[in-house]
């Protein structure tokens, strides 16, 4: 077991507002400060969604994601930074790719790649397999690596028809999501079987919805993975849910679960160099 583990920090999401719980980053200044403090307290790379300026709802407006990124990479350059391209709010390519298109200083390492169709509690996220497609192709002319969001076994199989179409390559990156209602559970099990059916030359992180995120986080730094943990996938700090977490403090909780099983965060410079990317400090994507 590799005793550095990926910390994939997602701050902000497309559900928690102000009014559930003050502590998530919305505007531009929260979300390159709440950055800044996780850097400080030690991530390997950063998943980010845009809110709109005004009224505080998902964007995938370049404007705001350059913003973001400008702000973030003047005291990170090597932070490993990934653009949300999210289906749920979003249904034509054209949004949805819209944030690949920045270039320069401003482009994004990775972007998140769904790869299917899934249902959450009240909204679907949908990902048809000609924007599954598009999106990877994309990707892989400008260089931008995928981040693979699985939800269950099935994801996985889609990534490896991708790699065989020729669309996707190794070294890969998972996010395996657990808890969701319509998806794989969090527990052993599931867990187990997506892990053992990633396709080769594969790094992954366990991220749990709510209650499940402690939960997962707590499995992967066990058994040799990496964590996905932010107030993205639950903004509380206990299951009893009577105490509101902020990013900080979930960070924190990971870097001491990490000591105790003798783990150390990756750098954003380390996972750069297994994901072949480029070294950062003005040189961005794949390399």
């Amino acid at each position: 077991m590799d005793n550095k583990f990926i910390l994939n920090f997602t701050p902000t999401g497309m559900i928690p507002t102000k009014e559930m719980t003050s502590h998530v980053p919305v505007s531009v200044s929260e979300i390159i400060e709440d950055v800044h403090k996780a850097t400080e307290i030690g991530i390997t790379m950063v998943h980010l969604h845009a809110r709109d300026e005004v009224t505080g709802v998902p964007t995938y407006k370049q404007e705001i994601y350059s913003k973001i990124v400008e702000g973030i990479r003047k005291y990170a350059p090597e932070l490993v930074v990934c653009l949300s391209l999210s289906g749920r709010n979003f249904g034509e390519l054209e949004k949805r790719s819209e944030p690949l298109m920045l270039e320069g200083n401003l482009k994004p390492d990775m972007g998140s790649l769904t790869l299917s169709s899934l249902n959450f509690n009240k909204t679907a996220s949908v990902n048809a397999p000609d924007m599954i497609q598009s999106l990877a192709r994309i990707m892989k002319e400008k260089g931008i690596v995928p981040e693979l969001e699985a939800f269950d076994i099935g994801m996985i199989n889609y990534a490896k028809y991708l790699e065989k179409k020729g669309l996707l390559d190794p070294p890969f990156y998972f996010n395996l999501l657990f808890g969701n209602i319509a998806c794989s559970q969090a527990n052993l099990l599931h867990a187990g079987v997506m892990i053992n059916d990633l396709p080769g030359d594969s790094f992954w992180s366990l991220a749990g919805i709510g209650n499940e995120q402690l939960k997962m986080n707590s499995l992967s730094l066990a058994f040799g993975g990496g964590v996905r943990v932010g107030l993205e996938d639950n903004i509380w700090y206990d299951t009893a849910r009577t105490k509101l977490a902020t990013n900080s403090k979930l960070l924190e909780r990971v870097h001491v679960i990490a000591e105790a099983n003798e783990r150390t965060v990756m750098s954003p410079k380390e996972f750069r160099e297994k994901m072949n990317l480029a070294p950062g400090n003005g040189e961005y994507g794949r390399k």
